[in-house]
């Protein structure tokens, strides 16, 4: 698909600055067309990340935006790895990890933010296979932490 960059100016939204990896790997590796992007969590502003858990803290419209905040620093890795958003061809797969306590049962619903967004700047293409799952606790307390590959062009 072309003109992603385009299409981010036209919506009014600003990557952040790639994320450094919070451990010992790469925060994505490309195989052929795949590139698959390691968990990213909702990079806030400022460089800090977005926390909590959804059913205590956190309400699903929290959760929702932490989600879309993971798909904009997962697409900054990405431009990062493959030098421009264009090269995007589609998502593949998308694994969301909530962080939630044993009540909460709205995780699709939360995830909603990181597949929505990804929708309105890929279109047809930012729709793949996904999972939602709960998760008693993430690194340093992130809402939300997103994994998924894409294949390049």
């Amino acid at each position: 698909m072309a003109n992603i960059e385009a299409r981010l100016r036209e919506l009014g939204l600003t990557l952040p600055a790639p994320p450094k990896p919070m451990a010992t790997y790469a925060t994505a590796v490309r195989l052929g067309e795949l590139l698959y992007v390691s968990g990213t969590g909702p990079l806030a502003d400022d460089g800090s990340y977005l926390t909590g858990r959804l059913g205590a803290e956190l309400d699903v419209a929290a959760g929702q935006a932490a989600a879309r905040r993971c798909a904009l620093a997962m697409l900054a890795t990405v431009r990062a790895h493959v030098g421009s958003l264009d090269a995007v061809d589609r998502i593949v797969k998308v694994l969301g990890f909530v962080n939630a306590t044993p009540e909460f049962h709205d995780h699709p619903k939360v995830m909603n933010g990181f597949s929505d967004l990804m929708v309105q700047i890929l279109g047809d293409a930012g729709l793949g296979a996904r999972s939602a799952v709960g998760a008693p606790s993430l690194p340093s307390g992130i809402a939300v932490e997103v994994e998924a590959i894409f294949r390049i062009a």
